[in-house]
């Protein structure tokens, strides 16, 4: 049977078997950089077809971990090698295992030195994010969620834009930092409860005083991972300096952990704190929303316009968690695995130019759908998914939200749909600039049309964005009774502390 299987020990760190391939690479650099391509590509589309495995052998009707490994690793101190996965998880880790062979793609001419160490570090992290989203034990989860930054901070720093290694270190210290707090807190739950095994510490109840200064301390770093207002500036300069393949990445998975932590630690974990401080993260969330796109409103450059839009739409998803109801937390994971996919494909829109002209201001382009006219189909169509069209993934996920939003207050409600109309502005303004006009530029009318291997990166992202906008349910059934299971929890919890527990 299949859950018999280490799927999950398969799957995580699979990356770092293509990374022993990598590092016996042997010959002239041609040959290096040509195999070390080959040998990413296969390890990582190999890693996403067993990832599949997860997906058939899920039962939905479950609320508990499936899947589960349990070793002894540090029995001394109570720490074990635990992992598993439900239905709040999984789709984060076939997120992971499906952008990055598309992320490999993107980057196939993009990248021409240090190919082999560019790769490696690709792998890395892909083993990384996959563990981290696969761990039940605290000490192991933060191990994975810091070890993101190092081939993170490598791709932006050493394959990046002019800028990079100043992106590279703002992006680097302000995630440490944060996560520092969240270390120091961790070392307070493992005294308080006992234990690192993240399923028994969601059990345990914490004093409502403890519970307040847990929850800064994990607040410090998730906001500053989603990123929330003010703590968001590092995100537009590492994904302007960041290949496009490190943006494809960064917007479409790493900014996920920063959600994912607030649904696994502070609502289930924390929940007379995440009811206390409910209303500043709203307050903060629609300041990202309404601010971010002012900004995004002013840019010239089609990544950072990207950028700060990526802010805005993940201030829908902080609403959605705190509304600490069933639409708002399952309408902010909807989101966070809609934005996962739009916005990767976003990123690679603009790298699909960029490596043609070689810039990203807007005003460089023009007429571009009358060169590419594919092209400007599939830019068009994620446009859209970007703004909440009704039949994309993108419109089901902004519903859900607003309605948890609604049920918290009206104002919350008023205030968040505001995004809906900025962002169809800033998006909109976008592709006209791009995309329609007249040609004034020889460059801009001598681009090659788009390849077979963009085709086959776009494919997969308009597929899935189209299917859950259609069958939202094919993804909203396998997180329901995870969702309810956190809610329910954090329900309970709270009632005992206030009992006295």
């Amino acid at each position: 049977m299949i859950e018999n299987w280490p799927l999950l020990t398969i799957i995580t760190f699979l990356p770092m078997i293509g990374v022993l391939f990598l590092l016996m690479i042997r010959g002239d650099e041609a040959s290096v950089t040509r195999n070390a391509r080959h040998v990413a590509l296969w390890v990582s589309g190999f890693t996403f077809i067993i990832s599949l495995a997860l997906v058939f052998g899920f039962d939905s009707t479950s609320s508990g971990y499936q899947f589960e490994e349990n070793r002894a690793w540090l029995p001394a101190v109570g720490i074990s090698y635990h992992l598993g996965v439900d239905g709040i998880s999984m789709p984060f880790i076939l997120l992971s295992t499906l952008l990055s062979p598309l992320a490999i793609l993107a980057s196939w001419k993009a990248i021409t030195h240090r190919v082999r160490e560019y790769m490696i570090a690709f792998l890395v992290l892909e083993t990384m994010m996959i563990g981290m989203f696969a761990s039940l034990d605290m000490l192991m989860f933060y191990l994975f969620f810091e070890g993101v930054l190092i081939p993170m901070f490598l791709i932006i720093g050493v394959w990046g834009g002019g800028r990079r290694v100043y992106a590279a270190f703002k992006f680097f210290l302000y995630t440490l930092l944060g996560s520092v707090l969240m270390l120091v807190c961790m070392l307070a739950m493992y005294l308080d409860a006992g234990t690192t095994d993240i399923p028994a510490l969601t059990a345990h109840s914490f004093a409502a005083g403890v519970q307040t200064w847990l929850f800064i301390g994990f607040l410090a770093s998730f906001a500053v991972k989603v990123p929330m207002w003010p703590v968001h500036t590092w995100l537009p300069d590492a994904h302007v300096e960041a290949p496009t393949a490190g943006s494809m990445i960064l917007a479409g998975v790493l900014l996920k952990m920063g959600g994912y932590g607030f649904i696994r630690f502070s609502l289930p974990m924390f929940p007379l704190a995440s009811e206390m401080f409910a209303p500043l993260i709203f307050a903060l969330s629609i300041i990202a929303i309404v601010y971010t796109s002012l900004v995004a409103l002013a840019q010239s450059d089609m990544k950072k316009l990207i950028a700060y839009s990526s802010v805005a739409h993940m201030g829908f998803v902080t609403i959605g968690i705190f509304t600490l109801t069933e639409q708002g937390v399952a309408g902010a994971m909807f989101q966070m695995i809609s934005h996962g996919l739009v916005s990767a494909a976003l990123f690679f829109c603009v790298g699909v130019v960029y490596d043609r002209l070689h810039t990203r201001d807007i005003s460089a382009y023009g007429g571009v759908a009358a060169v590419m006219p594919r092209y400007a189909v599939f830019f068009m169509f994620m446009m859209l998914a970007s703004v909440g069209l009704p039949g994309t993934s993108g419109f089901v996920g902004e519903m859900l939200v607003l309605v948890g939003a609604w049920k918290a207050s009206s104002w919350v409600a008023f205030f968040t749909a505001t995004g809906l109309v900025l962002g169809a502005t800033y998006m909109l303004w976008l592709y006209r600039r791009v995309m329609f006009g007249t040609i004034e530029s020889a460059d801009v009318g001598a681009m090659e049309r788009i390849s077979r291997r963009e085709v086959l990166i776009f494919a997969p992202l308009t597929v899935l964005v189209l299917w859950f906008g259609i069958y939202p349910a094919s993804l909203l059934d396998v997180m329901a009774n995870s969702i309810l299971a956190v809610l329910d929890n954090a329900a309970s919890g709270g009632a005992m502390v206030i009992a006295g527990r």
